[in-house]
Formats: structure tokens, sequence, C-alpha cells
């Protein structure tokens, strides 16, 4: 199984794909962060980051999407800005008929650390020993991975979560 995980950002969105391998071993194939100049209008941000994700998903057919969900944020406008980034996020990949699984920031962190308020480093760190990446994995994508990591183990764990209704809608 071959998972996108995104972490979505209004300025900032990590992409990372994860396979799970024979016997369940996790695959690094890809990753990295579609970035968008702050002088645009944030419809021109999210048209970027939409034909980012799309061009993603177009060249390496991921079977399922994972994105982390909605935290409290103590920034009312961070936490809308996010959302609308997230929106652009589950729009593609229900454009491209995938499924989309969401997972709390603790529950992603406790999947790839063992420690459920672990910091980003601790992350960064464990992502990149999980998947043996060649080369220092930055914030963005590794969050992303650390997500596509969350929903393999889960899946793997037996442990299945119903995808959101809305990647089963079609036009």
């Amino acid at each position: 199984m071959k998972v996108l995980g995104i972490d979505p950002g209004s300025r900032t969105t990590g992409w990372g794909i994860v396979e799970k391998g024979p016997g369940g071993a996790l695959r690094h194939i890809a990753n990295g962060a579609i970035s968008v100049e702050e002088s645009l209008s944030l419809p021109e941000r999210l048209f970027f980051i939409s034909r980012g994700l799309e061009d993603v998903i177009r060249e390496h057919g991921p079977e399922a999407v994972a994105i982390e969900s909605v935290f409290t944020h103590k920034n009312v406008r961070s936490a809308i800005m996010l959302g609308h980034a997230r929106g652009v996020a589950l729009l593609s990949a229900a454009s491209s008929n995938l499924p989309v699984f969401e997972y709390a920031p603790m529950t992603i962190k406790l999947s790839v650390t063992g420690f459920g308020a672990a910091e980003k480093d601790q992350v960064r760190k464990m992502v990149s020993m999980l998947l043996k990446t060649p080369a220092p994995v930055k914030n963005d994508a590794s969050d992303a991975l650390a997500v596509a990591i969350c929903h393999i183990h889960h899946i793997r764990g037996g442990v299945s979560k119903k995808a959101l209704s809305v990647a089963a809608v079609k036009p």
C-alpha cells in the first residue's frame, strides 16, 4: 500500500509518500514541500497548493491519503488559514477518488515516536530512522511522512479507520 501523507499549511504544505512493503516494512518513496510566495493572495496560494498536490498524486499514484486532523489553535486567524489549506488537500484527494484518513497530532506522534507529546525534532529523527532516508528531511515533509507512517501502522495493526466520506463523493 502506498500512502500520501500531507501536512497542510497556507504557506508551505509538506507531503510524503510511504509504501508498506513485504512483511509490513516501511519504504520511503519521496517527500517534499509545496511552498508559495507570501505576496500571493490566499486564493492564488491555495490554487498552487492544489496543483502541487495533484502533481504529486499523478506522479506517485498513492492508494490512500492521510492528513492531520484539525487541532485547537491559539490564534484564530492561523486556524482558519490552516483550515483553508486542509480543504484544498481534501479536495485534491477527492478529485483523484482517493480515500482520506485523518489522525490527531497526538496519535501521529505516538505512532511514530511512542510518545504523544513528542517535539518536532524527535518526530523528524524517528521518521528518518524508520524510513532510512539518505538525507535529513525538512520539518514540513517529515511531518507529512509521519502522517503516512501513522496510517500504515494503524492499517498494519488491524485498526482501520473509516475513510472520510468526502473521498467517496463522485461528481
